[in-house]
């Protein structure tokens, strides 16, 4: 199987048919939050391969992705069934969407982009930087974390799934806050660009992730 072979730390429950996975940081895997790896496994002896981007702000000695698990998924319900010892492979890091430390940040997330939200707004922190969250989900994960980022400062803001009034209002509200950071499927993203543009800020500035 190509790519590096890392093993896995811990698998934890995160919020709804979702899982955080820690994987072993590999040698000179040099990456900062926004960025992704490509995964591959072969639960059933036919190699898969899947994009994941990173939800852990540092990668220092291991480095963590966000899985929502389908049930009738052929890879996401083996990768939640794995065990400390157990192993995959990645390649990577791979993305031009990164954040170094250097300004405020805005990041908005739909469904499954929390993940990669929630580790820009942490590393912003940790940057003496501010921060905010605009997440929208139907079944919210990383609540303990979007939790204690609000305790330290970091605005929060989840909006239930379909709340297309209250997404545009909290662009606009926070459409000087810093430097946005948008995660999430295409619908999703477009939307939150055309929100930028309403609210007369300018879409092409953000830095955008279309999961497809």
């Amino acid at each position: 199987m190509e790519g590096t072979e890392v093993a896995v730390e811990s698998v934890t429950d995160v919020g709804p048919s979702t899982v955080a996975i820690e994987l072993a940081t590999p040698a000179d895997f040099d990456a900062l939050p926004g960025q992704f790896v490509v995964l591959r496994a072969a639960p059933e002896g036919e190699e898969i391969t899947r994009y994941y981007t990173l939800s852990s702000p540092t990668v220092e000695d291991t480095f963590e992705i966000t899985v929502g698990v389908d049930p009738d998924g052929d890879l996401a319900p083996w990768l939640a069934d794995r065990e400390a010892g157990d192993s995959v492979h990645i390649d990577g890091p791979f993305g031009a969407v990164t954040y170094e430390g250097e300004t405020d940040v805005v990041a908005v997330a739909g469904g499954p982009g929390i993940g990669p939200a929630v580790s820009i707004a942490e590393a912003a922190h940790a940057a003496d930087k501010r921060g905010a969250v605009i997440y929208q989900a139907a079944e919210p994960a990383h609540r303990e974390r979007l939790e204690n980022l609000e305790a330290n400062g970091v605005t929060v803001t989840i909006l239930e799934e379909g709340d297309d009034d209250g997404l545009e209002t909290a662009v606009a509200d926070h459409l000087e806050g810093g430097q946005y950071y948008v995660f999430g499927f295409e619908d999703f993203v477009t939307q939150v660009a055309a929100a930028i543009e309403d609210a007369g800020g300018d879409a092409d500035e953000a830095l955008i992730e279309n999961f497809g």
